[in-house]
């Protein structure tokens, strides 16, 4: 048998060593939700500022993206790369924990969700729409998207994740079973409750442990290529964090440029990515639709746009309520759209089929491109699509998709490649990753 840690390699896998914040520290102000989330609500951002105030917390390690456009963006970067480096020298972490994290994560939609922390080799990954490689991106890239990412994460160093990648496990037996060895061992190494839930997270430093992590996932790669295109297997699909795990991708490429020839340049750090492995089958994880908020246009623009689809009709409805559980109506036979606006709320049915995204995205881009002054913002929850319309001062319909099915996923991505970007949301938004582990990324300089 060979070498674990080779196994392990050859899935594009590396043994980590997390850094965990002390357990004497506020835990709870430690954890803040992943960056991309509240895009329209910069009081949640406000509060969660004056939640943390001074006390250590990867709030001072990450750019939340509602202040992406606002001016001071060069020093709230190295605001963040600051704060990394005294978090290093201070006594914020305990010491380096060698091995895979398993995780429990409790959330307000669901008493359970599992996951596993590891670190995957960005040698096996590519976001580009021909790639065959181990791991594959789910949507569609904006590389427009990828500097100020970049830019935090060059010359960082820590990273701390808010990527998930999905393994297609249907019997759902992996991460169980990892879960029941881990428990079995020791007591968790962190327990401590989040907004609206809680997490815990147990080590696995074990060399059982670890070869039954790589058993595992060869058989979940043994298992696709009956169905997958000839060399077209791959393990892993990226379902949260693309353009984070794109720019993490962009910079160990810009870094392994630079330093071509230099001894040890492919054990750099930079060379991997701390994420969070979940199944797509956990009975935990919810597939949502990402819903649109469209700035600079009216109700009547929106559905002469949406009147170029096949059979389509319109109609007003009296309750969000309803207008919610209408486009949520899977056993119906057209494809259904909400629309708000104000208080108007209008259904749209058309006589499409598939993903909503796959028909609606290329009509707004278009839209976008040649109506000068609009934009759109991607939203998740529909209560949060609700309470967002109007709320800037500036015209906008919210725009409510269907569900999305999950079952499939795998066999879509190696048959079609990335979905069009935003299709699908894993959760709602406080489902979202909480940023907890960290690494060490780049030296201290």
């Amino acid at each position: 048998m060979r070498h674990i840690p080779q196994q392990l390699a050859d899935l594009g896998i590396a043994i980590p060593e997390i850094l965990l914040p002390r357990p004497s520290l506020d835990l709870e102000k430690w954890a803040v939700i992943a960056c991309d989330q509240f895009t329209q609500d910069r009081a949640y951002w406000t509060q969660a500022a004056e939640r943390v105030g001074s006390a250590p917390s990867t709030l001072h390690l990450i750019f939340p993206e509602i202040y992406l456009e606002d001016p001071g963006q060069t020093e709230r970067i190295e605001g963040i790369h600051r704060a990394m480096r005294d978090y290093l020298r201070g006594n914020i972490f305990s010491a380096p924990q060698k091995g895979f994290i398993y995780l429990e994560r409790r959330t307000p939609y669901h008493p359970c969700r599992r996951g596993l922390m590891l670190t995957v080799d960005l040698e096996c990954y590519d976001w580009q729409v021909q790639a065959r490689t181990l791991i594959r991106a789910t949507e569609g890239t904006i590389a427009e998207r990828l500097p100020p990412r970049m830019e935090v994460r060059r010359g960082a160093t820590l990273e701390s994740p808010h990527v998930i990648l999905l393994i297609d496990d249907e019997a759902d037996t992996l991460l169980p079973a990892l879960g029941s060895q881990a428990k079995a061992v020791r007591p968790p190494l962190y327990h401590t409750p989040l907004q609206g839930g809680g997490v815990s997270g147990w080590l696995l430093d074990t060399e059982d442990s670890w070869a039954y992590l790589a058993q595992g996932l060869q058989a979940l790669i043994h298992k696709t290529q009956d169905s997958a295109a000839a060399g077209d297997t791959f393990l892993f699909a990226v379902g949260d964090g693309n353009h984070s795990l794109a720019s993490a991708k962009a910079i160990w490429e810009e870094y392994k440029c630079a330093h071509l020839g230099e001894p040890g340049l492919m054990a750099h750090p930079a060379r991997w990515a701390l994420v969070e492995v979940e199944n797509l089958y956990d009975p935990g994880i919810a597939f949502e639709p990402i819903h649109r908020l469209i700035f600079g246009a009216d109700l009547q623009a929106v559905l002469r746009l949406l009147s170029a689809l096949p059979g389509f009709t319109h109609r007003p409805i009296a309750r969000i309520e309803e207008l919610v559980a209408l486009v949520g109506d899977i056993k119906v036979a057209q494809s259904r759209l909400g629309l708000i606006a104000g208080t108007d709320l209008v259904l749209v049915e058309v006589a499409t089929s598939g993903l909503a995204t796959d028909y609606l995205q290329p009509l707004l881009d278009a839209f976008l491109r040649d109506t000068p002054g609009t934009s759109v913002d991607y939203i998740h929850g529909e209560e949060h699509l609700y309470k967002s319309v109007g709320s800037s001062g500036v015209s906008s319909v919210g725009l409510l998709l269907p569900p999305v099915k999950k079952s499939g996923l795998f066999e879509t991505l190696s048959r079609r490649g990335p979905l069009p970007r935003k299709s699908f949301s894993m959760g709602e938004a406080l489902e979202k990753r909480f940023y907890f582990e960290c690494r060490r990324l780049f030296g201290l300089h």
